[in-house]
């Protein structure tokens, strides 16, 4: 008797501890963005080896990962393209944007020689909508007369997915061009009037490595993990500015408002790359209203605080832009903002 006593106890004693162990195990699901997947990969793998939180995120595309959010369906949504007050009013409960790193939009080739290329807001603008269509066009070559330009015909890609990519592209281009302006405009998906489409950024960066002749954007870190070229573009102060972590800063070297949605493109910076971009973490405000259980709310708030902070390390190694502290100051109010029942969850 007193060892089925015992052994009750042993077996009590390790299903508890297995319940405990469940309980400790926090894990996190999150979707959307492509833009910053190398950083938050990072990221992400740093935070479990640290606290063994885990997160799942998947790289889907921002207008993906918008519309978990919305459907409640993952913890947290990733965009490169803030919500606008239109797409505000769909969400049940008042969503937050915190901002996590900034990044360029570069627009990559695949040419002869790997040449270095300038580009002008216009010309870009007039080649991805079909009216400039070979590389020895002289509109290119007035920009680049040092250039050996090939009799080469041009092969727009663009994302086929909604992607916060071609929010930061498309706003760009409509600061830049009315004609692009009038006849495409900006979104996250848009009606393209020539080429082909490739999904998130791995595959616009494999459609224009494999096809001579071919021209896209992409993000900083997917064309040098790529080994592709990159052209310099044309800012609002008139200089080609090549795109770096540093240029990338500067053109978020600008007022921001207080709920961090704000667009980085055509930059009034002297020095900024003009095509730059924040990219968020989506949350609801009140985690509970998302669905999440208190658990997870705390979880969540102290990942999103060690990103902003501890994590930022990590950025200009990935070639992504760290937080300015005018930045972060912002991002810190918005972060201490975030409740669970109407209770702050950082004190």
């Amino acid at each position: 008797m007193k060892k089925v006593i015992w052994l009750t106890g042993v077996l009590l004693g390790f299903w508890m501890g297995l319940c405990v162990g469940q309980a400790v195990a926090v894990e996190l699901t999150g979707a959307g963005a492509t833009f910053p997947y190398p950083l938050y990969s990072k990221m992400f793998a740093e935070y479990y080896k640290e606290t063994g939180v885990r997160i799942n995120y998947q790289a889907i595309g921002s207008g993906g990962g918008i519309r978990q959010l919305l459907s409640k369906v993952v913890d947290f949504g990733a965009s490169d393209a803030y919500v606008d007050d239109e797409g505000l009013k769909k969400f049940s409960a008042p969503i937050l944007h915190i901002p996590i790193t900034a990044g360029a939009v570069v627009i990559t080739y695949n040419l002869p020689g790997r040449p270095k290329l300038r580009l002008t807001g216009e010309i870009i603008a007039k080649i991805f909508l079909g009216e400039i269509t070979n590389w020895n066009d002289p509109r290119i070559k007035e920009l680049n007369p040092d250039v050996n330009l090939p009799n080469l015909k041009i092969i727009v890609v663009h994302r086929s997915d909604g992607s916060g990519t071609t929010f930061i592209f498309s706003d760009y281009l409509c600061k830049v061009s009315e004609e692009w302006k009038n006849k495409v405009g900006r979104g996250k998906a848009l009606n393209w009037p020539c080429g082909l489409g490739g999904k998130g950024n791995p595959g616009v960066a494999g459609l224009v490595k494999q096809l001579p002749g071919a021209i896209g954007y992409v993000e900083l870190t997917y064309a040098l993990s790529n080994d592709m070229p990159y052209a310099d573009v044309k800012n609002k102060a008139g200089r080609f500015i090549t795109p770096t972590v540093e240029s990338v800063s500067l053109a978020a070297d600008i007022k921001l408002p207080d709920d961090m949605r704000v667009s980085l493109t055509d930059t009034s910076s002297e020095n900024g790359y003009p095509i730059s971009g924040f990219t968020w973490i989506l949350v609801y405000k009140d985690l509970a209203k998302g669905g999440l259980t208190r658990e997870k709310a705390e979880a969540l708030v102290d990942l999103l605080w060690w990103m902003t902070h501890n994590a930022q390390k990590y950025t200009s190694d990935l070639h992504y832009a760290p937080l300015s502290n005018s930045a972060r100051k912002k991002v810190e109010r918005i972060i201490k903002s975030i409740s669970y029942h109407g209770e702050p969850l950082l004190k």
